[in-house]
């Protein structure tokens, strides 16, 4: 799409306010691209809209500038606990992009102010912030916006203050109508006033007119931008100017390939895709360890407090690595993205459309590529067809050195380490399981010893996919991982005296003559203080300076109720290694767009 040829701003039919102008000539937009020069004039006669176009096409700006517009024009002028405009965005993200391109509008119009809700912050600190400065514009995500409807008796009466709500914005609106979404969005729309503008924006708009309906617009314009030179039939899904490629390389080599070619890019901006959690926490800190001389961040949907702090200081560097899962795929502008890498394809087919429009965005240039295993080469010809979505083949990464060697020195040196492999290997193969293509993306076809490889594994780990076959072709380690200490002494000390208690369970089990009434054996108040006691043990070593994080502390306080399970019989001791083994079940989640909500 060549965004420079829609026209110039003075060319609307309607005209803008000076101010409006006199920003836009300050960000160094001088001319329209067409989904603004489509959705500004509809929006600005108070039409409403349902607008799909293409990701990086400057859907942000066609609805904040009518937003301000319509807020100038109002007869009755707003006061301060009014609310006039609600923008909701699927993830905090996407909010704080928006309240960044907003604010720089609003400091032309100072009688107007903007308010923040999403998850991450304290909700109590959002209520007081509200009550004390008010807000006339107001962007959220759908789970924080229904607490807040919910906050009355802390003194914030929402359900008043939107009741003077002259339009409505929900961006990314397909990704709002699922279902993650669905229940939190029905409130919502509860509250809301019947007589206001509606706005939807999206990459991929939905085509349910009953979804449409309940988001309440009432014979909305359907506005489909298509890129020029794409026939109607065939309509391309990505950005004209993205080069989109394919890379095949074989499990064991798949990550020394992604480390060659990051290193060979180390002065451009890259995000690099994983399918789950795990895998950003495990191949994050490998990659910090093996790219020297680069900024590397890392997101996931399961970080609550750091994802804003990380985004902000991502989106303002010149250079770096962020590597991430789908929960970045959607909307979010990151400035000169000159790589998207996908090292594992998506569950969703759309999703994969989605990430590559992190790139080439507003008519920039820009380049992506998917590592796919030989068997998975498929893909390519259903992303082609299924989303309209070409891919070329890229030449082998050239230079590729093994660095699988450094990745089990990082296992054996810190027990932390180790344990991310094992949760991002069986998260991997149940998101594989779990893949919209499942004709393509067959667990019975993955070679577990190649990709254990891959994942540079000391031992395959226990998992259910994994019982009864054996693989004589897997060298494991000749260390006895369980004597891998981690290097947070703090959770090295908790770590023994679970092994401790282990231990002399099994003594007592062995010494004492088996009995068939253990599940109602009573404990005594004593053990009960015992065990109290080593939980505020654990809460105040954490809270005295040590280098663990929440999610380490829930790894502890998650292995010490396995254990009580076991020493009152309700589990066995096979079943306590294995769960300790594989980690937290939410960490076993094949992707955060499987519980859609966390991401608020």
């Amino acid at each position: 799409m060549d965004n420079t040829t829609e026209g110039k701003w003075d060319s609307l039919p309607v005209k803008l306010n000076d101010g409006i102008t006199q920003t836009l000539n300050e960000l160094g937009f001088t001319h329209m691209t067409p989904v603004q020069s489509a959705c500004i004039p509809l929006f600005m006669r108070n039409k409403d809209v349902a607008a799909e176009a293409v990701t990086g096409s400057g859907k942000t700006l066609a609805f904040v500038i009518p937003i301000i517009e319509i807020l100038i024009k109002r007869e009755d002028k707003l006061k301060k606990m009014q609310v006039g405009a609600l923008i909701v965005t699927p993830t905090r993200e996407l909010a704080l992009q928006i309240s960044e391109v907003m604010g720089q509008f609003l400091q032309k119009f100072p009688q107007f102010r903007q308010i923040l809700l999403i998850g991450g912050s304290n909700p109590i600190e959002d209520v007081e912030k509200f009550k004390e400065q008010g807000a006339n514009i107001l962007i959220a995500t759908p789970g924080r916006l229904e607490d807040m409807f919910r906050r009355k008796a802390d003194g914030l009466d929402l359900a008043l203050s939107v009741k003077f709500l002259e339009v409505l914005v929900l961006d990314e609106a397909d990704r709002l109508l699922d279902m993650g979404f669905e229940a939190s969005l029905n409130v919502i729309l509860g509250y809301l006033p019947k007589q206001r503008r509606t706005g939807l924006f999206s990459a991929t708009q939905t085509q349910e007119l009953e979804k449409l309906v309940r988001a309440g617009l009432r014979n909305p314009v359907r506005i489909t931008v298509k890129e020029k030179g794409v026939a109607a039939s065939c309509t391309q899904k990505t950005p004209a100017r993205l080069c989109n490629y394919y890379t095949i390389c074989r499990a064991e080599d798949k990550f020394n390939s992604l480390v060659a070619f990051l290193r060979q890019h180390k002065h451009e901006k890259q995000l690099v895709f994983f399918s789950t959690c795990a895998c950003v926490e495990y191949f994050g800190r490998a990659l910090e360890a093996l790219i020297k001389s680069v900024t590397i961040h890392c997101i996931h949907g399961k970080m609550k407090h750091k994802r804003n702090k990380i985004f902000s200081e991502f989106r303002s560097l010149k250079s770096g690595i962020l590597v991430c899962t789908d929960v970045m795929a959607r909307g979010i502008d990151i400035p000169e993205v000159h790589w998207v890498l996908q090292y594992d394809p998506p569950s969703c087919a759309s999703a994969f459309v989605h990430r590559c429009g992190r790139t080439a965005r507003i008519g920039n240039k820009g380049n992506a590529t998917v590592f796919l295993l030989p068997m998975e080469e498929s893909y390519v010809t259903f992303l082609s067809i299924n989303q309209k979505c070409p891919l070329e083949q890229m030449a082998p990464v050239s230079d590729v050195v093994d660095v699988l060697p450094k990745v089990k020195a990082l296992a054996l040196a810190d027990r932390a380490m180790f344990d991310r492999g094992m949760r991002a290997f069986v998260s991997t193969v149940q998101a594989y399981a779990k893949h919209e293509c499942s004709l393509i993306f067959r667990v019975k076809d993955l070679d577990f010893v190649a990709l254990a490889r891959g994942f540079a594994l000391l031992r395959m780990p226990r998992m259910p996919e994994l019982k009864g076959k054996n693989f004589p072709d897997f060298i494991e380690t000749t260390i006895d991982t369980d004597n891998i200490r981690y290097k947070d002494k703090q959770r090295e000390k908790l770590r023994q005296k679970l092994l401790i208690e282990l231990k002399e369970k099994r003594e007592e089990r062995a010494a004492a003559p088996k009995r068939h009434n253990d599940k109602n054996k009573a404990w005594s108040r004593q053990k009960n203080r015992k065990d109290r006691r080593r939980k505020t043990a654990a809460k105040r070593n954490r809270d005295e300076g040590s280098e663990m994080d929440d999610e380490d502390m829930k790894e502890l306080l998650k292995d010490t109720r396995l254990l009580k399970r076991l020493k009152k019989g309700q589990i066995s001791e096979e079943d306590f290694e294995k769960q300790v083994t594989a980690g937290p079940k939410s960490q076993r989640k094949t992707r955060d767009g499987l519980n859609s909500t966390e991401e608020d």
